[in-house]
C-alpha cells in the first residue's frame, strides 16, 4: 500500500515536474495537443503507463486539450506513485 506524503515531501516532488498544479488532495495538468486525434493518441500512451503502474488518472478530454489529475485514494492523498507517474507521463510529450 502506498504511503500518503507530508507536505515537505510533496512541496520536494511537486519541484521536479512541470508545470503540475496541486487541486485538492491531488495534482493535475492540463496538455494541449495539435488535434483531437493527437489528444486521443496521448490518453492511449498514458493509458498504457498507467496499467503497468497500476495508478490510474483521472482524464477529461475536451477536443484537442487533456486534463490528467493522480491521487492515490488508498493512501488518503498523494504518494509517490503519483509523482512517478506524472514524471513518465511528461517524458511522453519530452
Amino acid at each position: 500500500m502506498a504511503v500518503k506524503l507530508d507536505e515537505a515531501a510533496i512541496g520536494a516532488r511537486m519541484d521536479e515536474l512541470l508545470d503540475w498544479e496541486r487541486a485538492g488532495d491531488g495534482i493535475q495538468k492540463q496538455f494541449k495537443l495539435a488535434s483531437f486525434p493527437g489528444a486521443i493518441g496521448f490518453v492511449t500512451q498514458v493509458a498504457f503507463l498507467a496499467e503497468a503502474a497500476r495508478h490510474h488518472p483521472d482524464i477529461d478530454i475536451r477536443y484537442n486539450k487533456v486534463t490528467l489529475a493522480l491521487t492515490t485514494h488508498d493512501a488518503g492523498g498523494l504518494s509517490d506513485r503519483d509523482f512517478d507517474l506524472a514524471r513518465q507521463i511528461d517524458e511522453l510529450l519530452g
